[in-house]
């Protein structure tokens, strides 16, 4: 949906005289979405491209290709950003890779001509975010049960290896802080099987943790899943809030 969209706009764009205003709207609006999409074709001539989804959100956007890797990238590029902010998200994802109970898809750093891609294999199955309330409901108290061993695990960690990204921030322990939007059901068992996009993971508080966990979906926040993960959250951290 969001590829024939782009490809739209685009054919429009190229229907503006002024080149310059042309230049600016690609660049800024569409975030040079072709020119990514070309430079990753030339980067990978093997991989089958007719088969090609893509996905926007946060600061970056996305390819799913062939619904085998999925290549994402910041919106806007940016020579200045240092290394190691383009490896944060990296660096959490393995942190966390061996710890938590969901799967966490391996981030590979890809260059494709002058852009940086977070490559990583795509898990089959659905977005929670969209289900029906309906469904979400049905199943709240098995997922609510999964997602809050994920966060009692990811929370409660300290891995060593990215113990200076906690900063000065305050909090109690690590966060996805996204959940909402990412958090992928297995069609055929119907059961959690990941958890995807963690540019917005960070140190703070499990309170925090539990409000973005339904804060941008009001069916997710009305499917009454935060009170599954709750209750099951204190059955195994011994009561703690």
């Amino acid at each position: 949906m969001w590829k024939l969209f782009f490809e739209i706009c685009d054919i429009l764009c190229g229907l503006i005289p002024n080149r310059r205003v042309r230049r600016r709207i690609r660049t800024q609006k569409l975030f040079d979405w072709r020119n990514k999409y070309r430079a990753l074709r030339k980067r990978y001539p093997n991989l089958n491209f007719r088969h090609t989804r893509m996905i926007k959100g946060g600061w970056n956007i996305g390819f799913i290709v062939d619904n085998k890797y999925v290549f994402k990238i910041r919106k806007f590029y940016d020579s200045s950003i240092p290394a190691e902010k383009i490896m944060r998200e990296k660096r959490i994802t393995d942190a966390f890779a061996n710890i938590s109970p969901l799967h966490i898809p391996k981030i590979e750093i890809v260059r494709a001509g002058k852009y940086t891609f977070y490559k990583y294999d795509f898990i089959p199955g659905k977005n929670m975010n969209t289900c029906s309330q309906r469904v979400i409901e049905r199943n709240a108290w098995q997922w609510g049960a999964q997602l809050a061993e994920f966060i009692n695990a990811v929370h409660n960690s300290r891995p060593n290896e990215i113990d200076d990204l906690r900063g000065d921030t305050p909090g109690d322990g690590w966060n996805h802080n996204d959940m909402c939007n990412n958090i992928i059901v297995d069609k055929k068992t119907n059961k959690i099987v990941g958890v995807i996009d963690w540019e917005y993971a960070g140190w703070g508080t499990l309170e925090t943790e539990f409000n973005n966990l339904v804060a941008f979906s009001k069916k997710v926040r009305d499917s009454g899943i935060l009170v599954a993960v709750m209750s099951h959250y204190q059955s195994i951290s011994g009561g703690k809030k």
